[in-house]
């Protein structure tokens, strides 16, 4: 769904890859680059991380690549969905605690289950809880619903404007120093975590 957070996902999980020291690709699949604009704001200071430009359906990975983080837009021909699932370890999906979400993350849920790598279990699906506030009526209903559908959250993201400040930088929250970054950073650990396990298996 449009607005439910998958650039900020993305280029902050590239950044935590390339902060461990990986050679990340960042691949932006959407043609309004959101991904790669962030990337060219990266400062020279920053861990270094590639940007590819996957818009016209070339997906192309670079042999180097220790990490591929790629970020798909909302709207994808079912041909390169499945493209994609074919080269994902994990499948990350983030969802808003909002009622309007609920009946599109269901019907891409749905769609997936209809492909043969989620079918074999070859590419696992994290669901994010994105833009969280703890101990909300709205974060119990989405853990609810995510339930019935089989899921469970793997990560919770609380709603902060550290995201948008350190994206208009070209950075994460696993670039900045200090106290507020570091509480941020521990929202991100059972996603790397899942991440890690999925691909190791």
């Amino acid at each position: 769904k449009g607005g439910c957070g998958k650039t900020t996902i993305a280029t902050t999980l590239a950044s935590a890859f390339a902060a461990q020291g990986h050679f990340t690709v960042l691949a932006d699949v959407d043609r309004q680059h959101s991904s790669l604009d962030w990337a060219k704001r990266r400062p020279d200071g920053a861990p270094a991380l590639a940007g590819a430009d996957w818009a016209k359906s070339d997906f192309v990975v670079p042999k180097d690549a220790e990490r591929l983080v790629i970020d798909a837009p909302a709207a994808l021909k079912m041909k390169d969905v499945e493209a994609l699932v074919k080269m994902a370890d994990v499948i990350v999906l983030p969802v808003l605690p909002s009622a309007f979400d609920e009946g599109a993350t269901r019907r891409f849920l749905n769609r997936l289950e209809e492909l043969k790598p989620i079918r074999k279990s070859r590419a696992a699906v994290a669901v994010v809880g994105n833009r969280m506030r703890v101990r909300t009526r709205a974060a119990a209903q989405l853990d609810s619903f995510l339930g019935g559908l089989g899921h469970t959250v793997v990560s919770r993201i609380r709603d902060s404007a550290a995201y948008t400040e350190a994206a208009a930088e070209g950075l994460s929250v696993f670039d900045l120093r200090g106290r507020r970054a570091e509480d941020l950073r521990e929202d991100w650990a059972p996603l790397l975590r899942h991440i890690e396990e999925a691909g190791a298996a």
